[in-house]
């Protein structure tokens, strides 16, 4: 009997650990389509950016009290200690999107898209490579270009 004891609070460990949290998906800095984006596609991923950091924010103070009612509640049922979230997948989440913000900064700086300067924004996919310019010449005037001037004589 105390053996069966011993695998049943072993499952309902694993069970309960189970349910303690999510992994973290952190979203990377830099993504492939960023170099299409033009300054409307960047000001709306700000936006969506921050609302994803308020709603990671409000998802930590929930976990933050969850794990406290779960700690206090395991001094009487010591398995629940099983369904504290130490992962700190808010943390991590919101630390990348702050990277991202400040590269889409950068983006937007490089695109100039706080300037107003009448013109439409381009979506840039890389920088425009300029051939070397050779210096024009003016042509050498020819001889049988303009007649000489006459000559008087007496």
């Amino acid at each position: 009997m105390n053996y069966f004891k011993v695998v049943a609070l072993c499952a309902v460990a694993a069970a309960v650990s189970g349910c303690a949290g999510r992994a973290p998906a952190p979203v990377s800095v830099v993504q492939p389509q960023d170099r299409y984006m033009d300054c409307a596609a960047i000001s709306i991923e700000v936006q969506s950016n921050n609302a994803k950091v308020q709603q990671l924010a409000s998802d930590k103070g929930l976990k933050v009290a969850q794990n406290v009612a779960a700690g206090v509640a395991g001094l009487v049922i010591p398995v629940l200690w099983f369904g504290m979230d130490f992962q700190g997948t808010a943390d991590t989440e919101i630390q990348a999107l702050q990277a991202r913000q400040q590269y889409l900064a950068s983006l937007a700086e490089q695109r100039r898209c706080g300037d107003d300067t009448g013109e439409p924004q381009k979506v840039v996919a890389e920088p425009a490579k300029r051939p070397k310019a050779k210096p024009k010449t003016p042509p050498a005037p020819t001889a049988s270009a303009a007649p000489p001037a006459p000559t008087e004589q007496k």
